[in-house]
């Protein structure tokens, strides 16, 4: 539909109608009322005109000579950005009216020649024409909030982009400096630290590649971390597998950071401890959700760990392990029964 008229210009309407007399007098009377009306005799010549543009509303006929107006009504709501339709019918048949509203129309007026039913026409335009400016003004809105909402999706991605480079740059350096560290509990504890940076940085690679905004879907996101985590231990020592069994799960990315460094603490502890230097083994991590609880397992068929026992290694894990549960107000549970290791970590989502 083309522009709307200026101020003080006649509203231009299409009446598609096969009496022409009707049409002179619907012409006459429209305009005391602020309208311009131009006429078409049937459909084609109808739809033809609507499409040169600069018709402001339609008032459409329902029985024409070889059709009816329910015959022509959804091809006027095939017109991109379609004008309000005003169906008219001498008929007292409700049916028609109610065709005529589901197919499109705006509203329905029973034809007749007083000026009460001038009146009552004047106001159904006038009605469409508003509720065709709301459409616009609210389409228009919508636009701008879209477009608002790309313009801060994109900035946030681009911060996300920048804190996975500058974590990844503060990794690197670790990695550096413990390939030129003499001391191997400084050593492992570099890497440990590397490790648990990259968890981090992986979340805000995840968000920068999905552009999403506050949820990372843990399943991809951990299939990524876990890659990376058997790629940088796994050696002759320890030629062990990671194998994730996880279903689609969005999480909060406060609790996806979270769980990224519970999971690494856990999979790094079983690469180390789990199977003797030399053998090889499986290390399991599964997610499953029911409803608002999620449960997530490591668990390896190795030596067994004893939770009670004194630690391993500098004892700083079992200490990140026990604050980042407690941050989910979960708390890391070891199953006994298990031959081997398996931690359960069990939280709500919500």
């Amino acid at each position: 539909m083309s522009e709307s008229s200026g101020a003080g210009d006649p509203i231009r309407i299409l009446y598609i109608d096969d009496d022409e007399a009707l049409a002179l007098l619907m012409q006459k009377n429209l305009g005391r009322r602020g309208f311009s009306l131009e006429w078409a005799s049937d459909g084609a010549s109808g739809l033809a005109r609507l499409a040169e543009g600069d018709i402001e509303a339609v008032v459409l006929d329902h029985f024409l000579k070889a059709e009816t107006g329910l015959d022509i009504l959804p091809r006027i709501m095939e017109t991109p950005d379609h004008p309000p339709v005003i169906y008219a019918t001498g008929s007292g048949d409700t049916s028609i009216a109610v065709a005529a509203l589901k197919a499109g129309a705006d509203d329905y007026v029973l034809k007749g020649i007083s000026p009460d039913y001038f009146d009552l026409l004047a106001a159904a335009l006038e009605q469409g024409l508003e509720r065709a400016r709301f459409r616009r003004d609210t389409a228009q809105a919508q636009e701008v909030i879209r477009q608002q909402r790309d313009h801060a999706e994109m900035l946030l991605a681009e911060v996300n982009h920048r804190i996975a480079n500058s974590l990844g740059l503060v990794g690197a350096l670790i990695r550096m400096q413990s390939s030129v560290t003499k001391d191997q509990v400084a050593i492992d504890a570099l890497q440990e630290t590397q490790m648990r940076i990259n968890a981090i940085a992986s979340v805000h690679r995840r968000l920068y590649t999905n552009r999403q905004v506050g949820t990372v879907q843990v399943d991809e996101y951990l299939s990524s971390l876990l890659t990376e985590l058997e790629a940088s231990m796994r050696d002759d020592k320890r030629p062990h597998r990671v194998v994730l069994t996880a279903h689609p799960v969005n999480l909060a990315t406060d609790k996806v950071i979270t769980l990224g460094l519970i999971v690494s603490e856990l999979v790094t502890n079983a690469f180390k401890y789990a199977y003797p230097d030399g053998s090889a083994g499986e290390i399991n991590v599964i997610v499953e959700q029911e409803s608002d609880i999620l449960r997530v397992t490591v668990e390896d068929a190795g030596q067994g760990f004893d939770p009670s026992g004194p630690a391993k290694g500098t004892g700083l894990g079992t200490k990140i392990l026990t604050a980042m549960a407690g941050s989910l107000k979960s708390e890391l549970a070891y199953d006994p029964e298990h031959r081997g290791t398996r931690a359960i970590l069990v939280f709500s989502v919500s």
